[in-house]
């Protein structure tokens, strides 16, 4: 980080049914539907941010708006790349799911780093 800009993870999704299936398989599911407020997925970047968004490889970066000349520093100092304009990031459309084992992965590796010495 530089000063002033947004950081955001390029992270894997997941649906919220293979995590109930990862952790308790024998669990029954109820699906009850959307509620008022709840939503599907969330939006990191959306496409009014595409002006000022780059791409840092591990990582896109929001950059303040209205220093043109700060932005062009920022570009040039991380090497990063501007994307395409009305680009969004969400967990909706993101490229990278993990599925039922992955997530069974994940967990298993969290649970036993978490119970190491220290």
């Amino acid at each position: 980080a530089i000063g002033g800009e947004i950081l955001v993870p390029k992270i894997p999704s997941f649906r919220i049914t293979d995590l109930a299936e990862a952790i308790a398989p024998s669990a029954k599911q109820k699906i009850v539907g959307i509620r008022p407020g709840e939503k599907l997925h969330e939006e990191m970047i959306t496409s009014s941010d595409s002006h000022s968004t780059v791409d840092l490889g591990p990582y896109y970066a929001i950059l303040p708006s209205g220093d043109a000349a700060g932005n062009e520093r920022y570009l040039a100092a991380t090497g990063a790349t501007r994307v395409e304009p009305g680009f969004t990031y969400s967990s909706g459309t993101n490229a990278q799911f993990l599925g039922i084992d992955e997530l069974r992965e994940l967990i298993r590796t969290n649970v036993d780093a978490a119970f190491q010495p220290v």
